[in-house]
């Protein structure tokens, strides 16, 4: 009669130190992540000091470190950059970022609009519907660095909308010694008032590239001056309109003096829906372009030609375009 409340006592002793090992872990837990949260709220505070003393101003209004129980990362109301002896400023709206406890290499982050630049040559304004980047960390260097967003409006010196564009992205990664880069953009509007009172169609943007001993430019050279560089373009696309575009891809150098030298190839891609957008932007010139065009019918439906840059001196095929101006 007795072992069968012996065993249902031995059960809830388990059962009630059960409960205190998950109460502790709980506890530890928790210690743990608020500990973690402290030296990150500190280690950002002192990232903010040590620019101060590289001459720059950085604001994060209201900062905290949120996402408990499984997120962590520093938001800020506001934030803000200056450089106060050049005159550059930039300001924006709320900055969030985080990562999962179960995932920490991975990091995110997401800054609102509007945002405003200020430098002595004017003010630029920015909006956007969504602004988003993203990492991957490895012991070394970010497996991978990602921006996107949406919705972007650019206007300049109070002038509203000169820019805007439907979708963008860029991306950079490792490649052993060389650096992957790739971006793209979708519908991106000029105002006519940038373009000479032409309308141009929406274009459309896609770019591979990589940089030849990337992860030393990037180390070394803080000016990310190009002079000395050379890579190889997989593929440049650029889109005019709802069809046809022109597709660059090659191998490319940049001398010490700036000069471009490069061994390119250009396809076009639905040349006669091409020729139509350029003869819209271009009304003037219709008869040229219409003639030029037809004559790469004869090449196929997509006509390719060598282009030729030495030192800066540009020739498609046989025909010289001339000379592209040094690399700054």
């Amino acid at each position: 009669m007795h072992e069968p409340s012996r065993a249902n006592g031995r059960y809830g002793r388990r059962i009630i130190w059960l409960a205190v090992f998950i109460v502790i872990l709980i506890g530890a837990y928790t210690a743990g992540w608020f500990w973690l949260a402290g030296r990150i709220e500190g280690e950002t505070r002192a990232a903010m000091a040590r620019l101060e003393k590289r001459g720059l101003t950085a604001e994060c209004v209201n900062l905290a470190v949120r996402g408990y129980p499984f997120r962590i990362g520093v938001y800020c109301d506001r934030v803000a950059v200056a450089q106060p002896a050049q005159a550059l400023s930039l300001a924006a709206g709320a900055f969030r970022s985080a990562g999962q406890i179960y995932d920490p290499m991975r990091l995110v982050a997401e800054l609102d609009s509007p945002a405003t630049i200020s430098a002595p040559s004017g003010r630029i304004a920015l909006d956007w519907r969504a602004l988003r980047a993203s990492t991957r960390l490895t012991t070394a260097l970010p497996e991978r660095i990602s921006l996107e967003g949406a919705d972007l409006r650019v206007g300049i010196d109070g002038k509203p909308q000169l820019v805007s564009a439907d979708s963008f992205e860029a991306h950079m990664r490792p490649n052993e010694a060389d650096l992957d880069i790739a971006g793209s953009f979708g519908r991106l509007a000029l105002a006519p008032s940038l373009a000479g009172g032409r309308t141009i169609p929406p274009l459309t943007g896609e770019a591979d590239l990589s940089l030849k001993d990337g992860l030393k430019w990037l180390a070394e050279n803080s000016a990310r001056d190009l002079r000395g560089q050379s890579g190889i373009i997989r593929t440049l696309t650029l889109q005019l309109g709802e069809k046809g575009a022109l597709i660059l891809s090659g191998p490319f150098s940049i001398d010490q003096d700036g000069l471009i030298d490069a061994d390119l190839k250009v396809s076009i891609s639905d040349p006669k829906a091409l020729s139509s957008s350029l003869a819209e932007v271009f009304p003037e010139e219709e008869s040229k372009i219409k003639q030029g065009f037809a004559g790469l019918a004869f090449l196929g439906s997509k006509p390719s030609l060598p282009l030729k840059i030495t030192k800066g001196a540009a020739t498609l095929g046989f025909i010289p375009l001339g000379r592209i101006k040094p690399v700054d």
